[in-house]
């Protein structure tokens, strides 16, 4: 019989890895809207990639990917899912700030969740407490 040894996980580090699951369920959803060149989405055609919408939905689809492998990683105690969850962060703040001007209220909850993401890996040790 094997046991598997029991990693504490912060509090801290579990909130990043919900708010990376939940923000990269939504990215799917939106850049998937954006594939579809769904009407429903914000005009971005004076932004970064024009009016070529698929771009948007493969730049959503990429920050997706990272959000969603960082929480799985966070998880599980990965050092790697660390590194991965501060480049998310960092894109996402990139991302808000080249749509600031088109959809405010949503950049801002990016930077605001990035920043809160960036916080709680920085505040927190990956070495496990207690025994």
């Amino acid at each position: 019989m094997s046991t598997r040894e029991y990693r504490w996980t912060s509090g801290w580090v579990t909130f990043a890895a919900v708010v990376m699951f939940a923000v990269g369920f939504f990215r799917v959803i939106s850049g998937f809207s954006y594939l579809a060149d769904s009407h429903k989405v914000n005009d971005f055609s004076s932004g970064l990639f024009g009016d070529n919408l698929w771009v948007w939905g493969l730049w959503d689809l990429a920050i997706a990917a990272l959000a969603l492998y960082a929480g799985y990683s966070l998880l599980s105690n990965g050092q790697f899912g660390r590194v991965v969850a501060y480049i998310w962060a960092v894109v996402v703040i990139v991302n808000s700030f080249l749509i600031m001007r088109y959809a405010p209220w949503y950049a801002a909850a990016g930077i605001a969740l990035a920043g809160l993401v960036v916080y709680g890996l920085s505040t927190t040790s990956d070495e496990p407490r207690g025994t």
